[in-house]
């Protein structure tokens, strides 16, 4: 049986210095939206944040993973989670990796779609690479950050791409290849289709998950 295929474009961006960073131009979104660390490694957290965020872009690579293996990558020293609340309300995160030779990789970044088009996304992303570059405060046995990087792809939203390089972020490969064509599978059947049909600001899933 032929599994249909779409042709997907991948852009690996990175930054290489925090001078680097541009800051929204957007007021930030106010007082009640705040960005906290979840500090405790927590499996069934994290996979709501990973279905919630990216159930409607394709993010399928993590949906196997068995509750032992969710805890053991939350556990890795230099993995982050950051959260952004709006009044009290997850609204979306940003997972950081610390990876060898100074590098953090922005792993997984987006929001739930209820939260979109209020500035949000551009202030948790600046937010989350500040926190990228002084990840090493927070981690002794790291060495300090020389380079932050992601993936994104076409079948992230339409302004992903712009979204990083308007934060400072420049593409440094792409890469085009032929994907199986899988339906999206959604924090639940038909999400996709629902009233808050916005733009994704996520992370493409790749080679690094």
């Amino acid at each position: 049986m032929n599994v249909a295929t779409i042709s997907v474009t991948t852009w690996s961006l990175q930054m290489t210095s925090p001078a680097d960073l541009v800051p929204p131009s957007a007021p930030a979104p106010g007082p009640e939206v705040r960005f906290v660390r979840a500090e405790v490694p927590s499996p069934e957290f994290s996979r709501y944040l990973y279905t919630a965020v990216g159930g409607d872009w394709t993010w399928t690579d993590r949906l196997p993973w068995s509750y032992e293996r969710w805890r053991a990558y939350l556990e890795r020293p230099g993995v982050e989670t950051w959260v952004a609340y709006d009044r009290g309300t997850p609204a979306g995160y940003i997972e950081l990796e610390a990876q060898p030779e100074g590098s953090v990789e922005i792993v997984y970044f987006g929001l739930l779609p209820a939260f979109q088009g209020r500035g949000i996304g551009g202030h948790l992303l600046a937010f989350g690479t500040e926190r990228a570059w002084d990840l090493a405060e927070r981690w002794p046995d790291r060495e300090p950050t020389r380079r932050v990087w992601l993936h994104t792809c076409t079948k992230d939203g339409p302004h992903a791409l712009a979204n990083y390089e308007r934060r400072g972020f420049g593409v440094f490969a792409t890469e085009t290849a032929d994907e199986p064509d899988v339906a999206a599978p959604g924090p639940w059947p038909g999400a996709h289709d629902g009233p808050y049909d916005g733009v994704q600001e996520g992370v493409h899933e790749g080679a690094a998950v």
